[in-house]
């Protein structure tokens, strides 16, 4: 027989069990894709956690989702605002591909936004270099002649542009490039604290990617690890972004709130679809 008192306590569990909420979930959609691209994880999020706010961002979709990335990173960043108004007690954001890196960098230019966790899905977080991802847009486009058109001040209209990153053509890419350089501090700014103490108001950033991607190019980007001029890879710990603190991915990971998550056999445009891997690498970090 339970005592009373073990009673009362087991009721009150229950009550705060039966009562637990999930903080709503903010989604941004990839490249030449749209809201309707997002179902899947919508269903999968509701079905792990029913009654969860979901706000799926429908602007910039299909060929709108090549325009700057500026101009796509200030209506997502004042979207998240006003989300984030209307829920103070937190909220999760969820951003898949180009999405990833436009929600990272709104996140950045929100110095007292109350994001909970951002889950980075398949991301160019270090930038994109490869002819898997320009053939989407640009089928004739070969990756190592791409900077011709993408580091001048015509190329830079055009949002892959913006963070396209030769590994060869460094010094072009710091002077044409006025976004993705500025976002991880490798240019200097008057607004490099404020980005990097954003990220740091986070509870956690979860990066997902893995080597089977075939499109996000060095797939390790996702994790911020990037090619030097030797097309090698230098892994995140390796990279001076992350060496430097540049902004704040080792504070956040000696914080425990950095989490990495190498997941095989997943092809790029299925990190959204597959309900088992949506079940294995997103929704653990939704709460």
């Amino acid at each position: 027989m339970l005592s009373t008192m073990a009673f009362f306590i087991l009721f009150l569990l229950g009550i705060i069990s039966n009562g637990a909420t999930f903080k709503p979930v903010v989604l941004m959609h990839g490249i030449l894709s749209g809201p309707e691209k997002m179902e899947v994880l919508v269903e999968e999020i509701q079905k792990a956690h029913p009654d969860t706010k979901i706000y799926n961002f429908d602007k910039y979709d299909g060929w709108a989702s090549l325009e700057n990335s500026w101009r796509q990173v200030i209506e997502f960043r004042n979207f998240l605002e006003v989300i984030g108004k209307e829920h103070p007690g937190g909220i999760n954001v969820v951003g898949y591909s180009q999405g990833g890196l436009i929600a990272r960098t709104a996140i950045q230019t929100l110095p007292s936004h109350n994001i909970n966790t951002f889950i980075s899905l398949s991301s160019p977080q270090a930038g994109q270099f490869g002819a898997n991802f320009l053939h989407l847009v640009f089928p004739d486009l070969a990756a190592n002649t791409a900077y011709e058109l993408f580091y001048s001040t015509i190329g830079q209209h055009i949002s892959i542009a913006n963070y396209w990153n030769d590994p060869s053509e460094q010094e072009l890419y710091y002077k044409f490039s006025k976004f993705l350089p500025l976002m991880n501090n490798e240019i200097r700014t008057y607004n490099s604290s404020q980005y990097k103490n954003a990220l740091l108001r986070l509870n956690k950033m979860i990066l997902i990617g893995g080597p089977n991607d075939g499109v996000i190019t060095p797939w390790e980007s996702s994790h911020f690890g990037y090619f030097n001029k030797t097309l090698n890879v230098i892994p995140l710990h390796k990279r001076l972004i992350y060496i430097n603190d540049s902004i704040g991915l080792k504070s956040l990971d000696n914080n425990g709130k950095l989490i990495i998550v190498i997941k095989p056999f997943v092809h790029h445009l299925t990190w959204h679809t597959n309900r088992r891997v949506i079940q294995e690498v997103i929704i653990p970090y939704l709460d």
